[in-house]
This record gives C-alpha cells, sequence and structure tokens, in this order.
C-alpha cells in the first residue's frame, strides 16, 4: 500500500498538522506584549533572548523539516543557517551561546517575517501527501518548540529579574490561601520494575529503551518541599553549614554567595515572580533551588532525594495526569501553586522535581541516525534528571517517563523538591 493512500498516515499527518499550528500559535500567545527591547535581553550565557528562541524553533523546521521535505526550498536568508542553530554540530557552524544578546539584526520584525515564510512552508507541504520519516521530524519539531515555550518562560523570567525595576510580565498571581501542614509519606514495595517509554505516543530517544531496574522499598513523599519548611532550614543554618552539603555545591554556595533560592528577597519573606515581587505563601513549594540545594535540604531533613526510577514508579502506581490537578502552561499562571494534598500530589506539573540520578543512557540506548542524534545523547553527562514538568510546561508535553536534565548548579529553571527514604 502506498504511504499517501494509507488512511492511518493521513490520519496522524492531519493530527500533526492541527498540533502543529496550535503549538507555533501558542509561542506567539506567550512573547504577545512584549517590546522588541525585552526580546533581546540576554541576562546570563545560559539564557538566550526571546527573539532568538523565535528564530531558533523556526529553524529547526526549515533545517530539518523543509531543506528535507522539499529540496527546491528557498531559504528565507541562508545566514540563518548559522545564526539559530544551537548545538547541532552536524548542522554546521553556529553563533556563540553567549553572544545572542547581541543579535540586534535581524530585528524582531524580520524573525517574525522569517516565523511566517516558514510557516507557509509548512502549510503547502501538508497539502500533499508527507513521508512517514518527515511527519516524524515535523513531531520532534513540535515537542521541541514546546520545550522553548517553557524557556521562553524560563529565560524571560531571568531577564526580567536582572532589571532593578523588576517589571512584571503579566499578572500578580492570587496567594492561594492553603493550609500549610506537615507532608504524609506513601510507601512503595520495589522491586523488579520497569521504566521508560512505553505505549505507542511520542517520546524522545533518552526515554528508552524500556528496561527493567531492581528497587528496594522506599517512601516518598506525598508532595514537594513547601517555602516555609524551606524557610526553616534556611533559618537553621542551612547555606552556612558545611556538612550538609556536597563538595561542590558548597563551593558553588561559597563563590555565588547563595543565602536562599533564586527570586527570594534578602528579608527572606518576598520573591520575585512573573506578576512582579510578591509575598512568599507559605504552603507553595519551594521553587527555582539548584540540585545542590535540594539534596543539602534533604540530608538536613534527614532524607534523600529519589532516584528517577523510584520518581517514574511511583508515578505509574495509579496517579495519572489529571485536568484537575497540576498546573501547567496552559494556566497562564506562570507560577507553582500550593498542594492539594491527597495521595501522590503534585508530581506533574507546578515544579520539576530533582532526582538523586545523574542524566545517564539506559541500557541500549541508541541515538537518532543524522544530526538530530544529537539532541540529547551528547548531553549524557555533568547534569542530573528531574522529573514531573512545572507550571511552564504544555501539559501535553509531559509523561511520567519525560527526562528533563541540567546541571546540578542550574536553578533558573522552576524546579522544586520531592523527598525519599529508604523503607527499612
Amino acid at each position: 500500500m502506498r504511504y499517501e493512500r494509507d488512511p492511518l498516515l493521513a490520519g496522524r499527518q492531519a493530527q500533526l498538522r492541527r498540533a502543529l499550528a496550535a503549538t507555533r500559535d501558542r509561542t506567539l500567545q506567550l512573547v504577545a506584549g512584549l517590546s522588541a527591547e525585552d526580546c533581546m535581553v540576554q541576562s546570563m550565557p545560559d539564557a538566550s533572548p526571546v527573539k532568538w528562541h523565535l528564530a531558533h524553533t523556526t529553524w529547526f523546521f526549515e533545517t530539518f523539516v523543509l531543506e528535507r521535505a522539499q529540496p527546491d526550498f528557498a531559504a528565507f536568508d541562508p545566514a540563518y543557517r548559522v545564526l539559530f542553530n544551537s548545538y547541532y554540530a552536524g548542522v554546521g557552524e553556529r553563533h556563540p551561546r553567549p553572544a545572542r544578546g547581541l543579535l540586534s539584526r535581524p530585528d524582531l520584525e524580520t524573525v517574525h517575517a522569517y516565523r511566517l515564510h516558514v510557516d507557509n512552508a509548512l502549510d503547502r507541504l501538508f497539502a500533499v501527501p508527507i513521508a512517514a520519516p518527515v511527519l516524524d521530524l515535523i513531531e520532534l519539531g513540535i515537542h521541541h518548540e514546546q520545550q522553548h515555550q517553557e524557556l521562553i518562560v524560563t529565560d524571560l523570567k531571568h531577564h526580567f529579574w536582572s532589571n532593578p525595576l523588576h517589571p512584571p510580565h503579566g499578572p500578580l498571581s492570587e496567594i492561594e490561601r492553603v493550609a500549610h501542614c506537615a507532608t504524609g509519606w506513601l510507601p512503595f514495595s520495589g522491586g523488579l520494575v520497569e521504566i521508560g517509554r512505553r505505549g505507542a505516543g511520542f517520546a524522545f530517544d533518552n526515554e528508552a529503551p524500556r528496561h527493567c531496574v531492581w528497587l528496594q522499598p522506599f517512601l516518598l513523599a506525598a508532595r514537594p518541599v513547601s517555602n516555609a519548611e524551606y524557610l526553616t532550614f534556611i533559618e537553621d543554618g542551612g547555606y552556612r553549614r558545611p556538612e550538609l552539603w556536597l563538595s561542590d555545591g558548597w563551593d558553588t554556595v561559597q563563590r555565588e554567595g547563595w543565602q536562599a533560592p533564586l527570586y527570594w528577597h534578602a528579608d527572606l519573606r518576598r520573591h520575585y515572580t512573573l506578576g512582579g515581587d510578591r509575598a512568599l505563601a507559605p504552603a507553595e513549594p519551594v521553587c527555582h533551588v539548584s540540585y545542590y540545594e535540594a539534596d543539602a535540604y534533604a540530608r538536613w531533613a534527614g532524607a534523600r532525594l529519589p532516584l528517577e526510577a523510584e520518581w517514574e514508579h511511583a508515578a505509574l502506581s495509579g496517579w495519572p495526569i489529571h485536568a484537575d490537578e497540576g498546573n501547567f502552561l496552559e494556566s497562564g499562571r506562570l507560577h507553582p501553586g500550593a498542594a492539594n494534598e491527597h495521595g501522590l500530589s503534585q508530581c506533574f506539573g507546578d515544579v520539576w522535581e530533582w532526582t538523586a540520578s545523574a542524566y545517564l543512557p539506559y541500557p541500549g540506548f541508541r541515538p537518532a541516525a543524522g544530526a538530530v542524534g544529537e539532541y540529547n545523547g551528547k548531553f549524557m553527562i555533568n547534569q542530573m534528571v528531574l522529573r514531573g514538568g512545572s507550571c511552564a510546561t504544555p501539559r501535553e508535553h509531559i509523561r511520567p517517563s519525560y527526562r528533563n536534565f541540567f546541571s546540578p548548579a542550574a536553578r533558573w529553571q522552576f524546579s522544586g523538591i520531592r523527598l525519599a527514604r529508604n523503607a527499612r
């Protein structure tokens, strides 16, 4: 049967066309109201200007989809192949990441014209049957843009916070009046469990292959660590006690002068949000902590961080993503909400949760062929795994097997802490 007449392939093509349009539109909605100046700021080497994100996600579809599917495709500007390449060495040269904020040209209007040029070309592509390998790349591009939607939010927060005026991006999120109470502990029997990609839906290559892991019995906290609990750690000298910290973590605390999570004020009563400065809500999950801080807090609390296999096993133990659970990008809040504890609460959304697992390949892992194989595998060193998604993650982007990763000192992402303990 010819692929263009395969009803399953035709149905997938139609579904991806809708998903692509929705994803591209959401990106534009995220940046609506920003000025050209807002979109050019680069507040640190690890962040990127909003304008660069808009162009790079477009570059991805131009480079990996259109150039492959349409040999006669005319690039909007051949120079963009270098300017907006992120880390794909197999594609060619790249503009240095720390210098992305120097790209005053092309201007924002031209970047939007670039997006429209590529979107129109994708529309023409969808007007005819598309081969399965190209559909695979389109699907990857959709999920790639969803990742950059979260990066737009996290980078923009750091850009605005770096401005002494602490300007808001949107309305101030209302403080949820949830009573703060001690968390409970949920037991898990352990044993031989399976983790990794399962089912036929999309997953990144680093989520496979599915494999068995032996777990000892363990306990997992019913909810993430709260602001109030983390404040107690600070007031107990948590940032002044070297015995609580890994050596690299203590060196980082001393070098960077850390005394609290990123965006907290010196008075430890207020913090910066995308709605501007706001009082800390005791029951909300602590956010913007590094792996080093999460590990130190766990040690201070007489606990530890969960292994990623423990986290995934727990997440699959009868607690799926519910429409009324978890605070994702679609809520528009762009800030984690307080837990409504019932069983395993806030496992998905609100804050990414650090695990004790290094970001390494699963047994039998093989990166994809070609330049897209650089998407995940090349970063499997000096990174730690986070799970669960955040208030800046698109809901449809997350799943129990999803593996996020950052360097242990990173804390500008919406990252928090869930504790674990040995059961015996």
